[in-house]
């Protein structure tokens, strides 16, 4: 009986031209469904309305001397469990593939597979129809040598167009991280978002590294954008300071937003250069309240929690009583607080100012809403533009360059003495600014990494 299909065996060497990969050694395996291959920084986005999904392919085992950046349409999303037993979701891309001068499309799945002995695995459903397999035999389609492997490889590094900017943040669908994300793509660079919670690091003095779940490497990243939120404020500076060991370029140092989220210590860093703030108290003892609360003023007065932010943590206390209560009820857990002068002028608005290297690019005034105390657009409130004075453009450009701050937006009240700093924010948000300014503060923050980086 004769047929027309080849007999290959148990390994083979291969082609997936699509993907650009000259020669791939693949594990043929009948007992796997789907093909897999060896792929990390892998990365979902959108072209033409399209899922799509990039990836870094390193096709010779044990060797990093070769790495290929490949994009390709995503086909679908499966949950498939490895030989080991675990199961993972994983992307799947069709390509072609060249065996043995025969080409025909294949799906496969994506994932790490540094830890097997092959970066391909040949599933049954790529040879349905095409191939049968013979388990004594190996390299029936012939041997690829090292040799041969620098000659293929020698020019197949990736040309780089564009920038690698990873975007270090907790979510990924915040309105912010989406559109510094668009901004990077649009500018022709790529985009990597990268969860906190998800990135672990080697301390190490010769070759110090920083690795993504699953363990794909990061150290090829050209810069950071470093948007940290203040409750893990501690290990999201941990990985600004080891990007900025392995010589990567972070847009917000972890000194100087380390130094931001501290308020009690940002605020003595601002009275020393000379920038004016509501009169502030802070104590340890409840012993002390009574003075705390005359040291600004008397009531009514504002409350604000050491650690809290984007307006949570801030207590507007109308009377002494009231004041007396929210103070000691925060001592009585333990809690740092600030007591700060409650500026009645601002009328419940101040002006945010967002300063992008030394300059302010964009500044609006927020209200507050209805029954509040104070601006805040994550609790009802309203943007608008507004033209500020040259004194408090010289304050907000003054307050970010105390903190540190290349990207920042700064806080500032009006009042009868002139403009008072409430408070400067390192991970500023993009959507009330841009909504109510009509400007590209995400584009505005990629060509400041552009211009740092002497990138043309």
């Amino acid at each position: 009986m004769t047929t027309s299909k080849s007999i290959i065996g148990s390994e083979e060497w291969c082609e997936l031209p699509d993907l650009a990969i000259p020669a791939i050694k693949a594990r043929v395996d009948s007992g796997a469904k789907t093909s897999s291959l060896h792929a990390v920084n892998i990365q979902k986005f959108t072209r033409d309305g399209k899922p799509w999904v990039s990836f870094e392919v390193h096709p010779l085992q044990q060797s990093l001397k070769a790495a290929l950046r490949c994009e390709c349409p995503i086909v679908d999303r499966r949950r498939v469990k490895s030989s080991s037993g675990s199961a993972e979701n994983r992307y799947v891309i069709s390509t072609t593939l060249n065996f043995n001068d025969q080409k025909w499309a294949i799906e496969v799945t994506l994932t790490n597979r540094d830890s097997m002995g092959y970066r391909m695995l040949l599933g049954r459903e790529a040879m349905s129809g095409r191939l049968l397999v013979d388990p004594e035999a190996s390299f029936l389609s012939g041997q690829v040598d090292d040799d041969e492997l620098d000659r293929l490889y020698q020019r197949r590094q990736p040309v780089k167009h564009g920038l690698k900017i990873g975007l270090l943040a907790s979510n990924p669908d915040l309105y912010s991280n989406r559109r510094l994300i668009e901004a990077a793509e649009q500018r022709g660079h790529e985009a990597v978002f990268l969860n906190i919670r998800q990135c672990y690091m080697k301390l190490d003095a010769e070759s110090p590294s920083a690795h993504y779940r699953g363990g794909a490497t990061l150290n090829d990243l050209d810069a950071v954008i470093t948007r940290i939120r203040p409750s893990i404020t501690f290990y999201g500076c941990a990985l600004a300071r080891q990007f900025e060991s392995m010589g990567i370029y972070t847009t917000n140092s972890s000194a100087a937003i380390t130094r931001s989220r501290d308020k009690l210590y940002s605020l003595q860093l601002l009275l020393e250069k000379g920038i004016s703030i509501p009169t502030t108290g802070f104590a340890n003892s409840p012993m002390d309240t009574n003075d705390l609360i005359e040291m600004v003023g008397g009531a009514p007065l504002i409350v604000k929690l050491l650690e809290g932010a984007q307006g949570r943590g801030v207590v507007l206390a109308e009377t002494k009583k009231a004041a007396e209560s929210v103070i000691n009820a925060f001592k009585a857990v333990g809690a740092n607080l600030l007591v700060q002068e409650f500026i009645k002028e601002a009328e419940g608005k101040d002006i945010r100012c967002f300063v992008i290297d030394g300059k302010v690019v964009a500044s609006i005034q927020r209200e507050a809403a209805p029954g509040e105390f104070r601006a805040n657009l994550h609790q009802g409130g309203t943007a608008s533009l507004v033209r500020i004075k040259p004194e408090e453009r010289a304050l907000a450009i003054k307050a970010a360059k105390v903190m540190g701050l290349k990207v920042a937006g700064v806080d500032i009240i009006r009042y009868k003495n002139g403009p008072l700093l409430l408070e400067v924010n390192s991970s500023p948000g993009l959507e009330g600014i841009e909504q109510a300014t009509g400007k590209d503060i995400a584009g505005m923050i990629i060509a400041s990494i552009e211009k740092q980086l002497g990138w043309k």
